[in-house]
């Protein structure tokens, strides 16, 4: 045993190392851990849009030559509305007249299904021309949409089409939040205590 007063003073210098070392990992893991758990939320909140949007799901429709090509895009959720649309070219060598897109929805309330006819926009296209559709539904009430076909004249009868996806949904952005608190009157006081109470959100 040495009685080196110096020895106290200077401590080992592998001490020093662990400790840095130590300091290091707990930051490298607390850093994974944040990524980490941003990117489960994220993920997350995207399935959640996802499982609240209504899917669209497409039917053929009557055989025969198909005389226009139908894009359906994805549904949109937009301030709790749900946008339906897409575009429908005519592929036919012959003018098709009063053009709309027939689509079955069905109610999540009580799973009972109606059905709309959304005009097209012109309702006239000459050959190779196309027209685009819209609807606009709460995204509360449906829970799916299909579509059941394309209607022309004479007399509203469905026609013979071919359908394919068409312009897929932005990826969704999920905005940081930034809470500020108000700072205390008095130099020294918590924030948030018994005396002075303050709901943090």
């Amino acid at each position: 045993m040495t009685n080196d007063p110096f020895q106290a003073l200077n401590p080992p210098r592998d001490s020093t190392r662990l400790k840095l070392l130590a300091v290091v990992c707990a930051v490298g893991v607390t850093a994974i851990l944040l990524t980490s758990y941003a990117y489960i939320r994220k993920r997350y909140a995207l399935q959640t849009l996802a499982s609240n949007a209504p899917t669209l799901v497409a039917d053929s429709g009557p055989k025969g030559p198909p005389v226009a090509h139908i894009l359906i895009d994805d549904p949109l959720l937009n301030k709790g509305r749900t946008v339906i649309g897409g575009t429908v070219k005519n592929i036919s060598q012959r003018e098709l007249t009063g053009l709309s897109v027939a689509l079955e929805l069905r109610r999540r309330k009580d799973g009972a299904t109606e059905q709309k006819s959304v005009a097209l926009d012109p309702a006239q296209l000459q050959p190779q021309q196309e027209g685009s559709y819209s609807l606009i539904l709460p995204a509360q009430d449906y829970g799916s949409i299909r579509l059941m076909g394309l209607k022309a004249d004479p007399q509203s009868t469905l026609v013979a089409y071919t359908s394919a996806s068409g312009k897929r949904r932005p990826p969704e952005r999920l905005e940081p939040k930034t809470v500020v608190g108000k700072p205390s009157s008095h130099k020294g006081e918590f924030l948030n205590s018994p005396d002075n109470p303050t709901r943090v959100p």
